[in-house]
C-alpha cells in the first residue's frame, strides 16, 4: 500500500482552471458597463480576478474629485488591500465594459496561496508587476512633458505590445 501511494501522483493543481471556474468560497459574477463592483469604504474581503471585461479603479476626495488609478483587463488581479490588512476599500471599482469577474473571499486566497506555489507564484508575480507599473506611472507624471503622458496612457490602455491576440489601434490624436 505505501508503494502504491509513493507511486500515485497527486492531482497537479492548475492556476488558471482555478481563475476560470467557480468554487466554495469563489463564484464568477457579472457586471454590466458603468456599474459599480464596490464603493470606497466597503468591506474589503474578497479579491477579485478579471477573467473578461475592463474594471476602473477610482478614488474621490471629500469635494467629489476623482483620480482614476488604473485600468484593468482580463488576467488582473484587484481589491487585495484586505489580505494586508485593509478593513475597508480604499478606492471604487468599476466595470466599464461588460465584465466577468472571480471573486475569491479573502481566507479562500489565503489558503491558495499557501498550499499552491503555482498559484502564488503567478500572484507574487503580478504584483511586483503591477507595482513596476504603478512606479512608472509616478516618474512618468513626475518628468515627462503633458504629451509624452498622454501617449503612454494611450498605449497603455490598448496594452500595446502586451498581448500576442491584442489588436494594435493606433488613435488619430490632434
Amino acid at each position: 500500500m505505501v508503494k502504491e501511494l509513493k507511486n500515485a501522483k497527486a492531482p497537479v493543481f492548475d492556476a488558471q482552471a482555478f481563475l476560470d471556474s467557480a468554487g466554495v468560497a469563489r463564484k464568477v459574477v457579472e457586471y454590466g458597463r458603468s456599474q459599480r463592483i464596490y464603493s470606497q469604504g466597503d468591506p474589503a474581503a474578497s479579491v477579485m480576478y478579471v477573467q473578461k471585461g475592463g474594471v476602473k479603479l477610482s478614488v474621490v476626495n471629500e469635494v467629489g474629485k476623482e483620480a482614476v488609478l488604473a485600468i484593468l483587463g482580463p488576467g488582473e488581479f484587484f481589491g487585495e488591500g484586505g489580505m494586508a490588512g485593509q478593513p475597508v476599500r480604499m478606492g471604487t471599482a468599476t466595470a466599464i465594459t461588460p465584465t466577468t469577474l472571480l471573486a475569491i473571499e479573502k481566507n479562500e486566497m489565503i489558503r491558495v496561496l499557501h498550499a499552491e506555489h503555482a498559484f502564488s507564484d503567478r500572484f507574487v508575480s503580478y504584483m511586483l508587476s503591477r507595482n513596476i507599473r504603478i512606479e512608472e506611472d509616478l516618474v512618468d507624471q513626475l518628468f515627462n512633458s503633458s504629451e509624452k503622458r498622454l501617449a503612454r496612457t494611450l498605449l497603455l490602455l490598448v496594452r500595446y505590445g502586451k498581448e500576442p491576440h491584442s489588436q494594435k489601434m493606433l488613435f488619430k490624436v490632434s
